[in-house]
């Protein structure tokens, strides 16, 4: 049993597995915390946290139907001082380090032992900055050598753009995801061939494997 202690901390949880949730609900519980709400998409993860003011919402990087990132992004232009622990199942570099600058309070992989899940959403919950040790270096490896990852020339909402697409998802349906008209889509795309030298789609989902954003 962890001898870390969640009394009296609320949290909201997010993400679109509800078998996940269920687990981190669990563990939360099990250190005294409470889970005021949770949400299966980003959407619904900002109006969670609209709702309930939680010291610190713990929500996944990758959901259907608005991100992790778009909710991180429309959440922090709302509540700046929101505390916000990102989780995601892949271990790269360019997701973390957007998530950050975007205004997540900590970041951590699924893969993480029970015990470091705890101690991230006690950082987290108390306003302090936490970063998966596993990830530490690479990240800081990315601050410093931005330029070798070609993902780095992307924009935010190219970047955005450029996952879904990489997802195999069609350019009306990111439109929609992202709520901007098909030619926006189309135009992100436009600029995101140029930067990462692709001509179609397989080109940026085999990009998207080879950075370690999404498996085989």
């Amino acid at each position: 049993m962890s001898s870390i202690s969640l009394a009296d901390t609320r949290f909201v949880l997010a993400d679109d597995h509800a078998v996940v949730r269920m687990g981190f609900r669990l563990l939360l519980e099990g250190a005294g915390a409470t889970v005021v709400a949770e949400a299966d998409n980003g959407q619904a993860a900002f109006a969670a946290y609209d709702e309930h003011a939680p010291d610190a919402l713990i929500m996944d990087v990758s959901m259907p139907g608005g991100s992790g990132l778009e909710g991180l992004e429309r959440l922090m232009s709302h509540h700046p001082n929101a505390r916000v622990l990102m989780l995601s199942a892949h271990e790269d570099s360019q997701i973390p380090v957007r998530a950050l600058k975007a205004g997540a309070t900590g970041y951590l992989s699924k893969s993480a032992h029970p015990d470091e899940f705890l101690r991230a959403a006690q950082s987290v919950s108390r306003g302090k900055k936490y970063v998966d040790p596993k990830l530490a270096a690479n990240l800081a490896l990315a601050q410093l050598n931005g330029d070798a990852d070609p993902l780095s020339k992307l924009t935010d909402k190219e970047f955005t753009v450029f996952l879904q697409l990489a997802q195999g998802k069609s350019v009306n349906e990111v439109a929609e995801a992202i709520h901007v008209a098909p030619s926006t889509v189309g135009t992100h795309l436009y600029h995101i061939k140029q930067k990462l030298s692709a001509s179609n789609a397989a080109e940026l989902t085999l990009i998207a494997v080879r950075c370690g954003l999404i498996e085989t």
